[in-house]
Formats: C-alpha cells, sequence, structure tokens
C-alpha cells in the first residue's frame, strides 16, 4: 500500500496505524482492489477500502473489452461515488448500506473508505440459501425502494441496472433470438415510464448481500449501477442470481406476496399519501416483463449462460404476446 492511500485511511479514521491488509476481490476487468485494512488506534478496528484505478490493458471475462464498455465502467464508479455522498445517508437499518468514511480522488483513480461491515455484525457471505435469508433480502430491497419512491435520481444513472438497454447495444445486436430482440425496446420502455418509480439498486444478486449469523439481518454493497427505475427489476434480478429454475417458477407467487407485504409496510410508514394498491398492481404486471429484460441481456452477452432457461424462456413467450396484443 503505496505513502498516499495510508495517509488517507489514516486521516479518515483517526487510526494511529495500519497492521494487517487482506485482498477481499478485484475489481470487475482489472479496475482495481477492494481490501480490508487492520487499524491500530482510533475508534475502528478495521476498515474497507475500495480502490478504483485504470488498467493499463482491459480484460474482459467475456471478451466484451470495448470503448463502450470502458466509459460504461466509468460512470458506475462516478455514480457510487455519487450515491455514497448524497444518497447513502437515506439508508436506514432496514435497507442498511456500510458507512462511507472518506471519499478521495487521486488523479484518475478512486478511494472509497468504508465501514467494515463484517466487524458490524453482517459477516456471512452466502452461495445458496434458504426461505428466511431470501426473505430478508426481499425486505431489503422493500425498505430500499420505499424509501425513493418518486424521487429523482440526481447524478446517479437515470435508468438503473447494469443491463439497461440503451447502454448494451452491442449485446443487443449479437442476440440470435429476433422476436425478443424486436421486443426489447416496447419492454424497456414500459419499465422506464412506469407511473411508479424509484432507485433500483441496480445489481441485486446474492453476492452482494452481507448476512448477519442468523440470516435475519442483511446489508447491501455495490452501488455502481443504481438509478431510477421499476423496483421489479431488482426483484427478478435477485431471485434469478439465487434460485434455480424450479424454485423461481414454484415460489414466485410466495416471492412476490412477501416482497409486496414488506414494500406495504415500508410505504405506509414512508410515503401514506401513495395509493399502494395502484402501486402494486403496476409492478406486478412489470415482474415478467422485469425478468424478459434481464433475459434479453443474457442472451446477447453470454448465449450459454446457466440461468436461460425454460421458465424464462416461457415468460419471454407471455410477454412478447402480451405485447403483441397490445398493438
Amino acid at each position: 500500500m503505496n505513502q498516499q492511500l495510508t495517509d488517507i485511511i489514516l486521516q479518515a479514521t483517526g487510526a494511529q496505524g495500519i497492521g494487517h491488509t487482506e485482498i477481499i476481490q478485484n475489481l470487475w476487468s482489472g479496475y482495481g482492489q477492494i481490501i480490508r485494512v487492520k487499524l491500530h488506534g482510533g475508534e475502528h478496528n478495521s476498515v474497507v477500502v475500495k480502490h478504483v484505478k485504470l488498467p493499463d490493458t482491459t480484460k474482459h471475462p467475456r471478451g466484451w473489452n470495448t470503448n463502450l464498455s470502458h466509459q460504461r465502467k466509468l460512470k458506475s464508479y462516478q455514480v457510487e461515488t455519487a450515491w455514497y455522498e448524497f444518497w447513502n445517508r437515506d439508508c436506514d437499518d432496514n435497507c442498511r448500506t456500510p458507512h462511507i468514511l472518506a471519499l478521495n480522488h487521486v488523479g484518475e483513480e478512486v478511494v472509497m473508505v468504508m465501514e467494515d461491515l463484517n466487524a458490524s455484525g453482517f459477516s456471512r457471505r452466502m452461495n445458496s440459501v434458504g426461505w428466511t435469508e431470501i426473505k430478508t433480502c426481499l425486505r431489503w430491497l422493500a425498505n430500499f425502494h420505499a424509501t425513493y419512491l418518486k424521487q429523482t435520481p440526481d447524478k446517479l444513472w437515470e435508468v438503473g441496472t447494469y443491463w439497461h438497454l440503451d447502454t448494451r447495444p452491442d449485446e443487443l445486436n449479437i442476440m440470435d433470438d429476433t422476436k425478443l430482440k424486436a421486443a426489447a425496446p416496447a419492454i424497456d420502455q414500459l419499465l422506464n415510464n412506469c407511473q411508479y418509480q424509484t432507485f433500483v439498486h441496480g445489481d441485486a444478486k446474492l453476492a452482494n448481500f452481507c448476512f448477519s449469523e442468523d440470516g435475519k439481518k442483511v446489508a447491501a454493497v455495490d452501488f455502481q449501477y443504481v438509478g431510477g427505475g421499476c423496483g421489479m427489476k431488482d426483484v427478478a434480478y435477485f431471485v434469478g442470481s439465487c434460485l434455480y429454475e424450479d424454485d423461481c417458477e414454484s415460489m414466485e407467487k410466495q416471492i412476490l406476496d412477501f416482497y409486496f407485504d414488506a414494500l406495504r409496510a415500508a410505504v405506509s410508514e414512508k410515503h401514506p399519501d401513495i395509493d399502494f394498491e395502484e402501486l402494486e398492481l403496476e409492478w406486478r404486471e412489470l415482474y415478467p416483463l422485469a425478468w424478459t429484460d434481464f433475459h434479453r441481456f443474457l442472451k446477447g452477452w453470454s448465449p450459454d449462460h446457466w440461468k436461460i432457461n425454460s421458465y424464462s424462456e416461457r415468460l419471454a413467450r407471455e410477454v412478447m404476446a402480451r405485447l403483441n396484443k397490445a398493438q
């Protein structure tokens, strides 16, 4: 760790010195690292530092190495910085996120010094989950969506999620599924123009949730693709990240019922003026479209991906039939 980075961490935390450091993960395509830093003195025993720096050569795991891809990643880090600077403070314990201690721009590098969620009781990372953990994440999403209902995503992505159609023309152009390709703009428009807009996390996969030991509390990380949108985008993406095809289908009603019960409670507290029945009706109808929207991205980005399954194909067919009928 260089002296400049050390100075930023010590100034942010008031610590006397730095002890052991460990790499938590390397950022996608070589854009830096996330590290845990042990500290001596001060009130924090450890912090997590996200250090973003441009790679000498860009290596994308699936070969999507283009200037558009590079610019999208650059903006994603600008968005994440803005998130922590302007919006993160609005999240309460019902949609827990890491507290930010420092944001520094050093040339083309970004340094974010954050609370260590492990030290705050969110030390579990899970590759598979049961209904308890699914409910915990759905409750987090419901409270997050309720918090930002009808807000304008200033300095964030105008349309959240990393698979948003306008940012993925290359993946759309290469798609073999011509019917879904043709329907993609209409699906995108319906999601973007829904009456009840909120902020979406934009990458609400299981790997971005940090659990308490009992699985009943959770905090979320990675806000590179937070922006405006329909909450169903996060819900559909989360479900697809942690359940296999059969469970996605058999648990669909159970999942949506629980999410909307949690959303009702959060909205009644934060936005008592909103007609919740109207919101729920709109978003339930948009769930298959949100699922199909991500399915569209996958079919262009990685046509052999395991998430491309018969459940997703069926939902896509139903959505396209619905669109054709509406024309």
